[in-house]
């Protein structure tokens, strides 16, 4: 086992086992879990579940696998979309071709259907030309035998008048003749009218029977034409049959192939949702190892912190004690240690006579009986002395000094707090005294014209009753005054329920009244 062994060490993780072979390429690191590190190469699982080494490349494979298919699916997808577009463009081309072969099979029909009338009427301009050279030539005939009559005659009248004067016909065989010579002139000039009119109809009926013939041989060129295109796509029809054919074709391979695709794809799925499963578990397992390992290093840090701060403050108390008392820290745990008595005062026993009865040393210490040390009581008492110590506050050199010159400023004040208050009560006396004498005038100012406001307003309303009434009597300086005012013929007090002009009297009635009543001070 030893030899088996030799070389090989254990550690918790697969970090601490890179670490290790890192700084150790000689070892081989094996994890608790049955990984095993070599400089070389690496090792991962166990002989009852799959490792994460082994879980994490066989889901890098599943996904790998899993991008593949997809990819694949994608250029299929892709390549079923060109497809369809490629099989959507023939088929319209293809209706497009069978729309122009209909057309072009419309034109045709037209196109011969016109071609016939043509030549149905290039037959009649035929006839009809036929018929007007035979007219033409009955013409010319009859032109040659009435120009032969012309001749004949005029032959005759050239005749009788180179005969003798003697020799002169009788009148009657003359005017034959004349009858005659007009006849043939009138015949000769309707022949020669014929004539033209029907060489006007051959011109014309030749130059109709020419373009006849030169859109006959349009329309035969057009339709030669028309049949080249149909045969062309004709051919284009059967092409793009045959490609629409071979598009579906491949169509069906695309969605066999889409189908095999998405069956692997769903295999994939499949494999790779049991490797993320796996893969979770595995996680979830780290992520209590870790949770459990920061907590362990969370303690170990709090444990060596706590243990730092207790070395501080020892190394503090130390100090403090080797400045402020000038005791090492040896011998004040020897002689104020927990195992040495507290020694209690006298006025903390309770006994007002134990202070007599308490024992002295040779240069007059007394000492002190003690009690068992008590970490409580002696931090209740160590609170009780800082108390009592910051109660008294800091020493304060010149504490005389600012007594005396406290005690300056308490005399100062209170001389002047004497002036304020003899002050005040002279004020307050003034004050009494100038109210009694406003109050004694208001009053008979008041009375005076409460008097004379009822004589006068007797006097402005005959037989009616006005008078003046104070708000609050009790009180001369604060109160008010009220006008009461009573026309004859109405029992309304209020001047707010008067008429313009009774309100004007009554304010004349109050006015006339103060003259008269302080007629010098009005003034």
């Amino acid at each position: 086992m030893a030899a088996l062994l030799t070389g090989v060490a254990v550690v918790e993780d697969l970090d601490g086992a890179e670490l290790l072979v890192a700084e150790r390429p000689d070892l081989t690191a094996v994890t608790r879990a049955g990984d095993v590190f070599t400089a070389l190469t690496v090792t991962g699982g166990s002989a009852k579940a799959p490792s994460l080494l082994e879980v994490q490349a066989a889901v890098d494979d599943a996904e790998a696998r899993l991008a593949g298919v997809t990819a694949d699916l994608e250029r299929n997808r892709f390549a079923l979309a060109g497809a369809e577009v490629r099989r959507a463009e023939a088929r319209t081309r293809a209706e497009a071709a069978l729309d122009r072969l209909h057309d072009s099979d419309a034109r045709l029909a037209a196109v011969a259907e016109k071609l016939g009338h043509l030549n149905s009427i290039l037959r009649s301009a035929v006839g009809e030309s036929d018929r007007l050279a035979t007219s033409l030539a009955r013409a010319e005939a009859n032109v040659v035998t009435e120009e032969q009559a012309l001749a004949a005659v005029a032959a005759r009248l050239a005749a009788a008048q180179e005969a003798p004067a003697e020799e002169e016909p009788s009148t009657d065989q003359r005017d034959a003749l004349a009858l005659a010579a007009s006849l043939a002139r009138s015949a000769e000039m309707e022949a020669r009218l014929s004539l033209r009119s029907t060489e006007e109809q051959l011109t014309a009926t030749r130059n109709r029977a020419l373009s006849l013939e030169r859109a006959a041989a349009t329309e035969r060129r057009a339709r030669e034409e028309a049949a080249e295109r149909a045969r062309r796509r004709r051919i284009q029809a059967r092409r793009a049959a045959a490609v629409s054919a071979a598009v579906e074709l491949a169509i069906r391979f695309i969605d066999v192939s889409v189908e095999l695709a998405r069956h692997e794809r769903d295999l994939a799925e499949e494999n790779r949702e049991e490797r993320d499963r796996a893969l979770l578990e595995t996680r979830t397992t780290n992520d209590t190892l870790a949770r459990e390992l920061a907590e362990l290093t969370d303690s170990v840090h709090r444990d060596e912190l706590a243990r730092a701060q207790q070395r501080a403050r020892i190394e503090a108390l130390e100090t403090r004690s080797i400045e402020e008392l000038g005791i090492t820290p040896d011998v004040l745990v020897a002689d104020f240690g927990p195992d040495v008595p507290v020694p209690v005062p006298a006025e903390e026993s309770g006994d007002k006579w134990a202070a007599l009865r308490t024992p002295v040393d040779d240069d007059g210490t007394p000492v002190l009986e003690g009690k068992p040390f008590v970490r409580e009581e002696q931090e209740k008492r160590l609170r009780k002395a800082e108390r009592d110590l910051s109660a008294l506050g800091k020493v304060n050199p010149l504490a005389l000094e600012e007594f005396a010159a406290l005690e300056e400023r308490h005399q100062f004040l209170s001389t002047q707090l004497e002036d304020l208050k003899s002050s005040r009560k002279d004020l307050l006396d003034i004050i009494k005294e100038v109210d009694d004498r406003v109050q004694r005038v208001f009053t008979e100012a008041f009375e005076d014209t409460r008097d004379q406001f009822v004589h006068v307003f007797e006097r402005l309303f005959p037989g009616g009753e006005g008078r003046l009434v104070l708000t609050d009597p009790s009180d001369m300086l604060t109160t008010g005054i009220e006008v009461e005012a009573r026309p004859a013929g109405k029992k309304i007090k209020r001047l707010s329920l008067l008429s313009g002009g009774e309100r004007s009297l009554t304010a004349v009635a109050l006015l006339v009244a103060i003259f008269k009543a302080r007629p010098r001070r009005s003034m």
